[in-house]
């Protein structure tokens, strides 16, 4: 009982640790540090602390080392609680941060220096950024070798498929792209990032299988079927997350983190193609030092 206190995490059901052995430099791609010290942007409602701290114990009970703060939408374009969260964490961790297109250039060298490594459009609500800014945003910060990251329901994606194909950017797709089930790769979403994913610039998370789940856990089977399906494609474009706190899901519905961390054996069940995506590819792309 001591043991499974231990390691017992806020915002994530179960106690046992993952089946699947983290690798050394193993990273998190993708998590949120929430803070009441900052207001939410217009619109947002209040959301639960979730400290550097609390994100420690995740670490420490899958076996994660390194780690992505995503700014969440909640904060706008108030980087302040993802930065102090990176202060916090330290080295071992990178950030992506919310902008808009007023954004100085100054700003943008600060956020680098501080860990920054892309910026977030979050289409799935009205917010900080719009389709209209990724353009001229990607000409901006192509010279620090940031990324754009997006989280946009099927239907948006599908309708921007032009801007993606177009612009100039590395792209990263949040949460399996939200490819929907029960089509699955029979949607035409599916068909549209295979497309993205074959011309080389484009990346997705292996993440959020709770997200557009019907069949659901523990073997998410329709979302381990596009994740599978994604990381035969390009493995070398595959990176993964917790998507902790897991702010979609409602507090006594949280997933556990060690059962969504055992789902990559699954799905890129080779060893080594595994290590690409934990350790290799999130190197490559968050700028971390190469092993």
């Amino acid at each position: 009982m001591r043991q499974a206190a231990a390691q017992s995490v806020p915002f994530s059901a179960g106690t046992e640790k993952p089946k699947l052995h983290a690798p050394p430099n193993a990273t998190d791609c993708h998590f949120h540090i929430y803070s009441d010290k900052y207001p939410p942007a217009p619109g947002g409602l209040p959301a639960p602390n979730a400290s550097p701290t609390d994100y420690r114990k995740l670490q420490a009970r899958i076996g994660t080392t390194r780690g992505v703060i995503v700014q969440p939408s909640l904060y706008g374009t108030n980087n302040a609680p993802t930065l102090e969260g990176l202060r916090e964490l330290g080295p071992n961790f990178r950030a992506v941060a919310v902008v808009n297109d007023k954004v100085e250039d100054a700003e943008l060298k600060r956020l680098h220096e501080a860990g920054v490594r892309g910026i977030r459009f979050n289409l799935a609500q009205a917010g900080a950024t719009t389709p209209e800014m990724m353009e001229p945003l990607a000409h901006r910060i192509k010279p620090m070798g940031w990324h754009i990251q997006i989280n946009a329901p099927a239907a948006k994606i599908v309708e921007l498929r032009e801007l993606f194909q177009r612009v100039d950017a590395t792209l990263v797709f949040d949460h399996l792209a939200h490819v929907p089930h029960p089509e699955g790769m029979n949607h035409p979403l599916f068909g549209q990032m295979k497309s993205l994913l074959e011309k080389g610039s484009t990346w997705v998370k292996l993440s959020g299988a709770y997200a557009d789940t019907k069949s659901g856990p523990p073997a998410y089977a329709d979302s381990s079927a596009i994740a599978k399906a994604y990381a035969q494609l390009r493995p070398d474009r595959m990176v993964w997350g917790s998507d902790w706190p897991h702010p979609t899901e409602k507090p006594d519905n949280k997933p556990d983190d060690a059962v969504l961390f055992d789902l990559l054996q699954t799905w890129v069940p080779d060893v080594h193609r595994r290590h690409e995506v934990l350790v290799d590819n999130p190197a490559r792309l968050y700028d971390f030092r190469r092993t």
